[in-house]
């Protein structure tokens, strides 16, 4: 009963120090408050914006790559500068033997301009793009309704397709499922056999929301490709990066289409990969980044503290001495002030926390009915590193000025009144 009593005292001592002139505990305690909010707000905001940006790469194989051909940059075996050339479904085969490190290989034609009518409806600027069922694992495809290309699609060369979302928002205008019926493509007439509502902007051949995709073998056929190939899409096996394999690539290109080994514009290469690896280097940055921030605008609150408690221990100077007079140890003086200084950055930090958690809420709830939904809120376990961070500022700024009141002598103290 009598320790109860005593832990009443010292926290009525507490409020009674914080409270005896306000404007400085407020001013003091706003730094702490701050700077604990810009260190959550902070990671909460960079952890919202990587999940907003991450949607747009979201179902894009991040081991991917993709050649095209170009114009050549040099006269080469009797062909001058500046030739057309193109890739051939021979490279298909070509590669795959001579390039075991690739997982999947496959080819991947597009036209553009294309406007799509069904009923009394029309989607004007559409693309439309043949693939093989493989180019699935590359470009994963979100089906809400229907199915992807199958091999007996591209086998059976059926004109059947599958539309982007903004496609079948427009035909279809009263969400009524489009598998089965026709819809006219540039005078051809497709069957729908699947919706896919992807919406992300990594892709390749067309933006899927407004992509009508049909069978590889379709396409050649249709629009008179023959055996060429516009895009050759490819992943990497686990192990492989695809910066070495696109290496082995192009010199079994440019000897197969009579290109000068050195010209380093008729092979067109996109490693998908090295661009993943900067959108990652770029979250980490912002991160290591926000730490700084915030931790930096957290310390310049913590140390005010110290300050205005080396102040407060000045001001009591005789306090502390008579304390000491009457027995106080300095182990009391010491745990008197670290107690008032972890109070006071505990109570400003949690304000602060809550107040972060409220905003990073709002942030939330305002993105969740866009199209790319984000996670600002901050985990359980960074609120509670939060927390400890707050403890041990708190006792850190409390040091110096425990320190000080520890050194107080009685009869220096009463000859100082």
């Amino acid at each position: 009963m009598k320790l109860f009593r005593i832990d009443i005292d010292r926290w009525e001592e507490i409020l009674i120090t914080i409270t005896r002139n306000k404007t400085r505990s407020f001013l003091t305690a706003f730094g702490v408050f701050w700077g604990i909010f810009m260190l959550v707000a902070l990671m909460g905001g960079s952890q919202g914006i990587q999940d907003m940006m991450s949607s747009n790469f979201e179902g894009f194989a991040t081991n991917s790559g993709f050649t095209g051909s170009n114009q050549t940059g040099k006269a080469y075996k009797g062909f001058q500068k500046g030739r057309y050339w193109s890739l051939e479904i021979k490279d298909v085969e070509r590669l795959r033997r001579a390039v075991p490190e690739l997982d999947i290989l496959t080819p991947s034609n597009a036209r553009w301009g294309i406007k799509a009518t069904y009923d009394k409806h029309e989607s004007r600027s559409c693309s439309m793009k043949g693939v093989y069922p493989e180019y699935a694992e590359i470009e994963t495809p979100t089906l809400t309704m229907g199915r992807f290309i199958n091999h007996i699609d591209v086998k059976e060369q059926r004109k059947v397709c599958v539309i982007g979302k903004q496609i079948y928002e427009t035909l279809f205008p009263d969400g009524s499922n489009p598998c089965g019926k026709f819809i006219n493509a540039n005078g051809i007439y497709y069957q729908v056999i699947g919706v896919n509502t992807s919406s992300g902007n990594m892709s390749v051949n067309g933006w899927p929301p407004t992509t009508i995709t049909i069978p590889f073998t379709t396409m050649q056929q249709n629009y008179n490709f023959g055996n060429e190939i516009q895009l050759l899409c490819y992943t990497a096996r686990p192990g492989h990066s695809i910066k070495d394999i696109q290496a082995r690539i192009e010199p079994i290109l440019k000897q197969a289409h009579l290109i000068h080994p050195e010209d380093k514009q008729a092979v067109m290469n996109v490693n998908a990969e090295a661009l993943f690896g900067m959108v990652d280097n770029l979250f980490k940055g912002i991160k290591i980044l926000s730490w700084m921030v915030g931790l930096g605008t957290l310390l310049a609150g913590a140390i005010g503290v110290s300050n205005i408690m080396m102040v407060t221990v000045k001001e009591r100077t005789t306090e502390i001495g008579i304390r000491r007079a009457i027995g106080a140890k300095p182990r009391d003086i010491m745990s008197q002030i670290l107690s008032e200084s972890m109070v006071l950055t505990t109570l400003a930090g949690m304000m602060g926390i809550s107040f972060a958690v409220f905003v990073l809420q709002m942030l939330e709830m305002g993105t969740a009915q866009s199209d790319t939904p984000a996670h600002f809120q901050i985990s359980f376990w960074m609120a509670i590193g939060a927390c400890v961070i707050l403890l041990v500022l708190g006792m850190l700024a409390g040091l110096a000025p425990a320190y000080r009141a520890m050194a107080i002598k009685p009869i220096e103290a009463i000859r100082d009144e």
